[in-house]
C-alpha cells in the first residue's frame, strides 16, 4: 500500500473529505488519476455534500472511475456508487417538478448493467443498487427477478417482504401463493425470549387502548385520508387512541393528528425490543398496522406482539401472513367467503366498505365533461406507474383505437422513468395519444388535473384506491375490473359502494366495452358526471361519521 492511499485512509477516517477533493484535484494530474482515486473523490462529495450540484460532480467521478478501470473484477464498486448517485439525484430533480430530466436518464446505467451483467449476478450490493433502477423505470418483472436473486443468497425478511409486495402488481400468483409467500416470512421474523421484554398486558380498562402503527401519517399521504376519517370521529370515553409514527417529518399533518389522540410517540430511531416495550408499556388493547408489506414497515414488533388484539388495515391490501396478527379488516366486497383461507388473518367484515376516505378542503365544483369543449374524449390514470402493466397497457391500447381521437393522460406522484412505458405504448402505435404530467407538489394542482379527464381508468389486477377516490371527489367515473383477492377488488368496492356497477367489467374484453360504450354515449357520460357529483358524498366513500361508528363498533366487539 502506497504511501499516499495511506494517507488518503487516514483523512477519510477524520471525515476530511474536502482536503481529500482539493489534494486529488490540485497536486494530481489528471492523467495520473486511477480508478480507485475517481470512485474516492466521487465518495467524499457525497459524504460533503448532499446537494444536487454536488451529487452531479460525484455521478461524474464515478463514471470516470468506470471507464478508467481495466479490470472488470474491480468495477463493483465504481457501479455500485454511479447507480445510487444517480437514483438520489433522480429523486431529487423529480420531486422539484423539473424538466430538466431526460426521459433515457438511466440509459447508461441500463448499458453498464448489460454489459456486466455477470457481476450483478453474484453481488448482493450490485443486485440491491440495480433494484433502485428498475423501480425508477418501473420494470417490475426485473425487480421481482432479482429479489428472488437476493432472497437466494440472503433470505432477509425485508427482501422477502418486497418480493411479496412486487408480486402484487402482476397475475403470475394466486392468493394461495400469497399466504404461502407470506408464511415464508413468517417463519423468517425474529421472536425475541420474554425475558427481554416487557409482559403483555391482560387486564382491560374502562377505555380500550387503540394504537395505530405507520410510517406514512405525513402531509399529503394517502394513508392520512383514510386514518383521519377514523380518528377525527370517536367516542373518546370510549376510546383512547396512541399513534406511533415511524418516521421523523414533523410537519402541518402530523402536527394536526397530535388533536386527535391521546399520545404520539416517534419509533424509528428506536430498535426492535425497545419498540415492543415502550408499546406494551402503554398497556395497549389493540394495536393496528397501517404498513403491511410497504415501504419502512415494522412487522417484527407484531411478530413479537404488542397487544392483546392485532389487527391488519388501509396500508397494505393483502394478508401478512403472520401467526400473530389476528384479523384483517376488509368487506363483503374485497374477500369472499369461500376465500378466507388463504388469509392468515380472521375477517373483520366492515358493512359497506372497508375504507372511508375523509375528503378535501377544497370546495368541491361541478366539472362538465371536457370533451363536451374539446370534442374528444380524454381518459386518465394518475395511478403509480408500477400499476400499468403489460395487460393493462394492451387493453388501453385496444381503447384509445375504437375510440376515435381520444387521448389518455398519465401521471404518478413516484419517481419513475416515462421511457420504459412509452415503448410499450409504441409498439401499439398510439403513443400519439399518450400525455404525461410532470410530478407536482402542489396537491391542490393535483387535484385539479381531474378537470382534464372524462372517463378515468382502473389498473389491474393492483387496483387504484386513493386515485378512484380522488376521480369520484372531482366528479369523474372510474371504469374498473372484478378481481380474485382483496388486492384486485378495491375497485370493485369502491364502485359497489359508489352504486356504479354499470362500471365494473367482467374481464379485459368488458372492459374495453364499457370504456368504449361510455366514451360514445355523450348524453349517459353527462348524467354520470352529474349523478357522481350530486350523490358522492352520500354513499360510503365519504360518509365518514357512519364509518368511524361502525369501525368503532366492530373493534369494541373483538375486544369483548
Amino acid at each position: 500500500m502506497s504511501k499516499q492511499t495511506v494517507s488518503f485512509l487516514e483523512l477519510f477516517k477524520q471525515k476530511k473529505y474536502s482536503l481529500i477533493i482539493s489534494i486529488i484535484e490540485e497536486k494530481i494530474p489528471e492523467n495520473q488519476r486511477t480508478a480507485g482515486l475517481y470512485n474516492l473523490k466521487g465518495v467524499c462529495r457525497m459524504m460533503l455534500n448532499k446537494s444536487n450540484e454536488s451529487i452531479k460532480l460525484a455521478i461524474e467521478d464515478f463514471r470516470k472511475s468506470y471507464f478508467k478501470e481495466e479490470n472488470k473484477s474491480k468495477l463493483i464498486d465504481s457501479i455500485k456508487n454511479l447507480i445510487n448517485a444517480s437514483v438520489i439525484y433522480f429523486d431529487n430533480e423529480f420531486t422539484k417538478n423539473t424538466n430538466a430530466l431526460s426521459d433515457k436518464f438511466f440509459e447508461e446505467i441500463t448499458f453498464i448493467y448489460g454489459k456486466n451483467k455477470e457481476l450483478f449476478e453474484n453481488n448482493l450490493d450490485l443486485m440491491k443498487s440495480i433494484i433502485k433502477v428498475f423501480k425508477r423505470t418501473s420494470d417490475v418483472e426485473n425487480i421481482i427477478e432479482y429479489l428472488k436473486k437476493i432472497i437466494h443468497f440472503d433470505p432477509d425478511p425485508d427482501a422477502i417482504a418486497s418480493y411479496i409486495f412486487f408480486n402484487n402488481y402482476l397475475y403470475n400468483w394466486s392468493q394461495s401463493d400469497y399466504l404461502e409467500n407470506a408464511k415464508m416470512l413468517n417463519n423468517k421474523l425474529i421472536k425475541y425470549s420474554s425475558n427481554e421484554l416487557v409482559d403483555l398486558k391482560k387486564s382491560k380498562n374502562s377505555k380500550i387502548n387503540l394504537g395505530f402503527v405507520s410510517s406514512d401519517i405525513r402531509s399529503k399521504h394517502s394513508v392520512t385520508y383514510f386514518l383521519r376519517s377514523v380518528v377525527s370521529n370517536y367516542d373518546n370515553n370510549r376510546f383512547q387512541i396512541y399513534l406511533y409514527h415511524n418516521h421523523n417529518v414533523e410537519d402541518d399533518t402530523t402536527i394536526e393528528f397530535q388533536k386527535y389522540i391521546f399520545k404520539t410517540s416517534r419509533i424509528s430511531k428506536l430498535n426492535d425490543r425497545e419498540v415492543i416495550n415502550l408499546i406494551r408499556n402503554d398497556k395497549i388493547d389493540i394495536i393496528i398496522d397501517l404498513n403491511g408489506f410497504s415501504s419502512n414497515h415494522r412487522l417484527v414488533l407484531f411478530k413479537n406482539r404488542l397487544a392483546p388484539i392485532q389487527i391488519s388495515w388501509c396500508g397494505y391490501p393483502n394478508t401478512t401472513g403472520l401467526d400473530e396478527m389476528d384479523y384483517l379488516i376488509a368487506d363483503k366486497n374485497l374477500i369472499k367467503p369461500v376465500d378466507e383461507k388463504y388469509y392468515s388473518e380472521k375477517i373483520i367484515y366492515l358493512p359497506k366498505i372497508w375504507n372511508c376516505h375523509n375528503g378535501y378542503d377544497n370546495k368541491r365544483v361541478f366539472n362538465s365533461a371536457p370533451s363536451i369543449k374539446k370534442k374528444f374524449i380524454t381518459f386518465g390514470s394518475f395511478n403509480n406507474f408500477r400499476k400499468i402493466n403489460d395487460d393493462v397497457i394492451e387493453v388501453w391500447s385496444m381503447i384509445l383505437k375504437k375510440v376515435k381521437n381520444s387521448k389518455l393522460i398519465l401521471k404518478t406522484s413516484s419517481a419513475v422513468s416515462k421511457e420504459l412505458y412509452e415503448k410499450k405504448f409504441k409498439k401499439y402505435d398510439i403513443l400519439s395519444s399518450i400525455s404525461f404530467l410532470n410530478y407536482n407538489k402542489n396537491f391542490d394542482d393535483h387535484l385539479s388535473q381531474y378537470k382534464k379527464i372524462d372517463i378515468a381508468l382502473d389498473t389491474f389486477p393492483y387496483n387504484g384506491v386513493t386515485t378512484s377516490f380522488e376521480a369520484i371527489w372531482m366528479g369523474v367515473p372510474v371504469i374498473t375490473m372484478q378481481g380474485y383477492n382483496l388486492n384486485s377488488r378495491c375497485g370493485e368496492s369502491i364502485n359497489k359502494n359508489a352504486q356504479f356497477t354499470s362500471l365494473i367489467a367482467l374481464d379485459k374484453e368488458d372492459y374495453i366495452k364499457k370504456a368504449v360504450s361510455l366514451a360514445q354515449d355523450e348524453k349517459d357520460l353527462i348524467k354520470m358526471r352529474k349523478n357522481i357529483y350530486e350523490n358522492a358524498l352520500k354513499t360510503p366513500l365519504f360518509d365518514k361519521k357512519k364509518f368511524s361508528e361502525e369501525f368503532f363498533s366492530n373493534l369494541e366487539k373483538i375486544y369483548n
